[in-house]
Order: structure tokens, then C-alpha cells, then sequence
């Protein structure tokens, strides 16, 4: 199911009684998701990543702005009416009831006949690995076997679209690799449309196909994982994304001929050839305006100099 975002805006009031002042969780976020994709919401705490899940799933409405799955306006209907399948970071399980209940449950609720909520838990069950615990309860579980089931209570509903809010963030760090792996199986074997909300790059740039990094509510881009990573459009994302984190210097670019010298305010000079720092508009290589260079760790190399332009060697494309 393709799902659209019109102008999402939400705002919340100001928790400070004394003050009038309105907190913008969600500022003008427009973007559609193609039908059968996994995006990824990535960003620090508090970037409006999980309000923006919640607006989409009906659990808060937007301040302003239209959500759409396919052609229909969704804005107004009730998180039931939606078609949604909404994975929490806390699991969210009925202690009291067994797997089976608890991937049931939903379904009882809409008097589904017996049978056939049979037929659709073991099918989920199945899917998911976890057939054997169908008969014990949450507690008996490991982190992960409870993160099968949140995501098998979701996946019985047959969702239009599954909302994952930081589903893996609980699990150890073996374990979140391994579900992530069983998250990405999943996507492809159902076909259905997936909308990711993490803080952990990691996760976001090994699942989505496409990832929206926000910040205080701003979108900041949207790309793929490796455009993201090569050609950032603004300084938050070139520090936000990779590991160790991209180094900046402040310095200063001047353009002879078809040679390009930056000289940071530490001393230190780089040469490269225009081509590779060609997105740096001319007007700013004149050695007068101030700049911001960018260079992630796992571009520098050791090389002879004497070698440099015999083409067995090339310093990767300049951010600034």
C-alpha cells in the first residue's frame, strides 16, 4: 500500500503552564512511500521520528496536513480502521495470556469465526518461527521470542502497512543483528509496505530501502542508504551518519586552473583535482570564503606521493 504525507504537521502545547509557547514536534513533512517498500524514520531522541508513526497510524492526530494510503484520505479514521499493524519497542503482550491468545486477540475482537483465527496465528507462527511456544506465556519467553509474537500479532490483522517503532531496541547486540535479518526476511516474504523508526543508523541503513533523517522535526533528507552516506546535503547528516563520525575543519578553497587547494585553519593543506570537489559552486573557491571540509576516516589513505598521478591512486569526492 503506497502512503502519502501532505504537509504533516503536528504540534503539541507548551508543557509550562506559565508559557504559551507551542512545541513543533512535526514541521511540513511531505513524502509518499512507494506500495512494498521498508523506509527507515531515523534521527536522534526527540527528532518527531515516533510522533510522525503515530500520526500515520491514527494514534495522534496531525495539527494539520493529510495522510493518504493509496488513493483514500486516512486523516480522520480511527487507528482500526487504518488497516495498520503497529510493532512497539516494549512488545506490548497480554502477561496474563499465552502466544496464542495474544496473536488472537485482535481478531476475537472482531467475532473473526474460530477457525479461521486458527488458520491465520498458525500461519503467522509458522512464518515467524515460534510454533512451539504458541502454549507459554510472555514471561517465559527471551527478548527476541517476544519480539516474534509482537510482530505475529501484528502480521494475523494482514495489515495494509506495518508501523515498527524501535522494535529491536530492548535486544542485545547480537540479537538486534540477527532480527534484523529476520525483519528484512519478513518485508519480502509478505510484499507489504514497512515504515522503520529507529535512532540506530545501523539498522535504518541496512534494512530501508530509502531513509528520511529528521531533525527537531525537520525532514533533512531523503535518499538511499549509500547517497546518504556519500553526498549528504547539510552538515547534521554528514555528522549523523557513519561510524566513526565524518571530521570537519574549517578552512578555505581556492581553485587554479583545474587543481583545487583547500587550507584549513589548522595548517593543514589538501590538493585534489576540480573534479572531485566539482559540487562546491566556483564562487566559494577563491581562497576568501570560509568553508566547512568534510572527510570521513575510511577515506584516507597512506600513499607515496611519487605515485599520485600515476593513477594507481584517488582521494575520494570532497563534502563541503
Amino acid at each position: 500500500m503506497k502512503v502519502e504525507l501532505q504537509n504533516l504537521t503536528k504540534i503539541f502545547p507548551s508543557r509550562n503552564k506559565k508559557s504559551n509557547e507551542e512545541v513543533v514536534a512535526v514541521n511540513n513533512f511531505t513524502f509518499t512511500i512507494p506500495d512494498g517498500k521498508l523506509v527507515g524514520l531515523l534521527g536522534p531522541s526527540g527528532c518527531g521520528k515516533s510522533t510522525t508513526l503515530y500520526m500515520i497510524s491514527g494514534l495522534q492526530q496531525p495539527s494539520s496536513g493529510k495522510i493518504f494510503f493509496g488513493e483514500e484520505d486516512v486523516t480522520e479514521l480511527s487507528p482500526e480502521n487504518r488497516g495498520v499493524g503497529l510493532v512497539f519497542q516494549n512488545y506490548a503482550l497480554y502477561p496474563h495470556m499465552s502466544v496464542y491468545e495474544n496473536m488472537a486477540f485482535s481478531l476475537r475482537t472482531i467475532h473473526m469465526p474460530n477457525d479461521q483465527i486458527h488458520e491465520k496465528v498458525m500461519e503467522a507462527a509458522e512464518i515467524l518461527g515460534i510454533t512451539e511456544y504458541l502454549e507459554r506465556k510472555p514471561k517465559a519467553l527471551s527478548g527476541g521470542q517476544r519480539q516474534r509474537v509482537a510482530l505475529g500479532r501484528a502480521i494475523v490483522r494482514q495489515p495494509k502497512v506495518f508501523l515498527l517503532d524501535e522494535p529491536l531496541s530492548n535486544l542485545d547486540a547480537k540479537l538486534r543483528a540477527a532480527m534484523r535479518a529476520e525483519i528484512s526476511r519478513l518485508h519480502e516474504k509478505l510484499g507489504t509496505t514497512f515504515i522503520y523508526v529507529t535512532h540506530d543508523q545501523v539498522e535504518a541503513m541496512t534494512m530501508g530501502s530509502r531513509i528520511v533523517v529528521m531533525k527537531d522535526g525537520y525532514v533533512q533528507q531523503i535518499d538511499t542508504p549509500i547517497n546518504l552516506y556519500k553526498y549528504p546535503d547539510n552538515m547534521f547528516v554528514a555528522g549523523f551518519i557513519g561510524t566513526p563520525q565524518m571530521n570537519f575543519f574549517d578552512g578555505t578553497v581556492t581553485k587554479t586552473g583545474e587543481d583545487v587547494k583547500f587550507t584549513l585553519d589548522c595548517g593543514t593543506t589538501v590538493d585534489m583535482k576540480y573534479i572531485q570537489a566539482d559540487k562546491i559552486p566556483v564562487k566559494y573557491m577563491d581562497g576568501a570564503h570560509k568553508i566547512v571540509f568534510g572527510i570521513r576516516p575510511d577515506d584516507v589513505r597512506v600513499y607515496n606521493k611519487n605515485n599520485y598521478n600515476d593513477g594507481s591512486w584517488a582521494p575520494a569526492k570532497a563534502v563541503v
